[in-house]
């Protein structure tokens, strides 16, 4: 995270807090990011030298009034006046770890060969739901790469138990035996 993104992260959570519109803030935000994804010259135009900072704040009040909640546009607007629009994701990611460990959900990405069946899915989010105490917010992402097994990744903590990763524990242990 930038350090940009930790300050007006968690200004704009404090204030979603106070006002006890965390949930929707959140929503409004992640929908946001999608769609700059999706269209990452908006986020280029808000910060273009070649406009004022009142007709890039004018384009967003064009876009979005009456669309989202006043604090995400007067936020979006604050970002743009500082030129910080690029900013956005890394403010958006410190909204949602603060959003998440408030509210105890713990996001979690399974990496596998093949998508997860759905009784796989309920029973590895069971589990570490058992394991952590918490809610879990499973995502399953495929990789081809990964031959067999499952690796986890969560609050930076990997807990690899894949085909590769056990090969090269054998490896390893080969490597360091003397006959």
């Amino acid at each position: 995270m930038t350090s940009i993104g930790n300050v007006y992260g968690e200004a704009l959570y404090s204030l979603a807090c106070e006002e006890g519109l965390s949930k929707e803030i959140l929503q409004e935000l992640t929908a946001l990011e999608q769609s700059f994804a999706q269209e990452p010259a908006f986020l280029r135009l808000l910060d273009a030298p070649n406009l004022t900072k009142e007709e890039r704040c004018q384009v967003l009040e064009d876009c979005f009034r009456g669309n989202i909640h006043g604090y995400v546009l007067n936020f979006l607007k604050l970002l743009t006046e500082k030129s910080y629009a690029r900013q956005f994701g890394a403010c958006c990611a410190v909204y949602r770890n603060c959003y998440n460990e408030d509210n105890g959900i713990l996001p979690v990405t399974a990496v596998t060969a093949v998508p997860l069946k759905e009784s796989q899915y309920t029973a590895l989010s069971q589990k570490l739901a058992a394991v952590t105490g918490k809610t879990i917010q499973l995502h399953n992402r495929v990789d081809e790469a990964v031959l067999g097994g499952i690796r986890l990744d969560y609050n930076g903590i990997r807990l690899d138990d894949t085909l590769a990763h056990r090969l090269g524990d054998i490896r390893t242990k080969l490597k360091d035996t003397v006959l």
